[in-house]
């Protein structure tokens, strides 16, 4: 009945969506490509997937037979049933997604595949609505740009779909985007309803990982000021909405340090510290990162971020590591570099894309300083790789969607 329920609300949405203009003949390719691309993920299933499909049906049987403990277990950070026991000091976004499978194992009875299945859709569904919004919000952007960024770059495909918190990650933060989109750009007004959604993946993303939250949140917000600012009638030169962006994110990231420790910049740099060091020891033997004197304070991290940043979004390169699986993302990353050069081209012919200016800039702002975190705490190439698929949509959305990638996208069909 539960699977029944939710296929029935899958193809509802379907065929809805199936109505969008240029878009609906892509919905279904690319629903079955995401798919296919969950369950290769269950079959290839990584240590992380193990675990967490094993705890979450561990806490399914406490479910069952204990309903009032599982309540307490989703509301703290221990766990134990069955002689079996599980303890995080302090939050952990890896119980929050053992948490989340428990329940869903009432729909799959516990199935890998189902589960994976259900996390793939979850995520293509938020894609697909960030792709349909820019398509309906924003028409002069190439369809194309959207559909390749969330939906058909392989790393993308592949990373984000199957027992990966990815998933979740980007699901949420595409489909927050996307109503973001629809209320700033679009003739929507917010309703109870979207509001609860909203709120519900803004939840949802930060529990999965709260430094992406923090900054997409940040960008969200400096993209809000600027458009509500616009509406008042000001904000019309470009220096006055980066001005603005700058202010309001000032003005944020005080006001949220005010309220929690957990955003403030000592919090940031040492857990950044803290998780490099980590990670560095087991990727001696691989491809990695190393930073001359990298220390947690912001001058240490100011002057590395350049090298994160890089690393971050273009290594490894084919010829660092034999491996298949590093040669494989070293020819993706030789293509990424391509479209960031031809980016490049059209920005020297000022020809910078479709995209509102407020837009690009909040997108430039989360993917630059996600880079640079993303490089400055994790050295070892091949996580690096799985972490930057929830940001590289982003960044390749403002890189395609200028006049030379849209005529590029056109001779391919999109």
């Amino acid at each position: 009945m539960l699977n029944g329920l939710l296929l029935g609300g899958l193809v509802l949405w379907g065929r809805r969506q199936y109505q969008v203009p240029g878009l609906g003949r892509w919905l279904l390719p690319l629903l079955a490509l995401k798919l296919v691309a969950g369950a290769a993920a269950c079959y290839l299933l990584s240590e992380d997937g193990a675990y967490y499909q094993r705890w979450g049906l561990a806490l399914t049987e406490q479910l069952w037979e204990r309903p009032g403990k599982w309540l307490q277990t989703l509301a703290g950070d221990y766990f134990w049933h069955g002689g079996a026991s599980l303890t995080f000091h302090g939050y952990s976004n890896s119980f929050f997604l053992i948490k989340l499978l428990s329940g869903l194992n009432l729909a799959s009875r516990g199935s890998l595949l189902l589960n994976g299945l259900y996390l793939s859709v979850f995520c293509f569904v938020g894609s697909w609505e960030l792709t349909a919004a820019v398509a309906r919000a924003l028409p002069a952007t190439p369809r194309g740009a959207p559909l390749v960024a969330f939906l058909l770059w392989p790393t993308v495909v592949y990373w984000t779909a199957g027992l990966t918190k990815e998933c979740l990650l980007l699901g949420s933060g595409a489909w927050l985007l996307a109503l973001v989109v629809r209320w700033l750009y679009g003739a929507e007004a917010p309703r109870p309803a979207t509001l609860a959604g909203a709120v519900a993946l803004a939840v949802l993303q930060f529990k999965m990982r709260f430094f992406f939250a923090a900054l997409l949140f940040a960008a969200l917000a400096g993209l809000a000021v600027i458009r509500l600012t616009q509406h008042l009638g000001g904000a019309r030169r470009r220096w006055v909405q980066a001005a603005l962006f700058a202010a309001t994110l000032s003005v944020g990231g005080w006001g949220a340090s005010e309220i929690s420790p957990v955003f403030r910049l000592n919090k940031f740099t040492n857990q950044l510290i803290r998780i490099n060091s980590d990670l560095l020891a087991g990727a001696q033997a691989r491809p990695h990162i190393e930073y001359e004197h990298l220390a947690p304070t912001v001058e240490s991290m100011l002057r590395n971020a350049p090298q994160a940043i890089g690393s971050a979004l273009l290594r490894p390169m084919p010829w660092e590591d034999a491996a298949p699986l590093y040669v494989g993302a070293g020819l993706e990353n030789l293509l990424l570099l391509a479209v960031l050069g031809a980016l490049g081209v059209a920005l020297w012919r000022r020809q910078p894309g479709q995209l509102p200016f407020a837009l690009v800039l909040a997108l430039g702002f989360y993917c630059l300083a996600l880079a640079a975190l993303l490089g400055l705490s994790t050295p070892n190439l091949g996580t690096l790789s799985r972490y930057r698929s929830a940001l590289l949509p982003y960044l390749l959305l403002l890189a395609l969607q200028h006049d030379v990638a849209a005529r590029w996208l056109r001779r391919i069909g999109l």
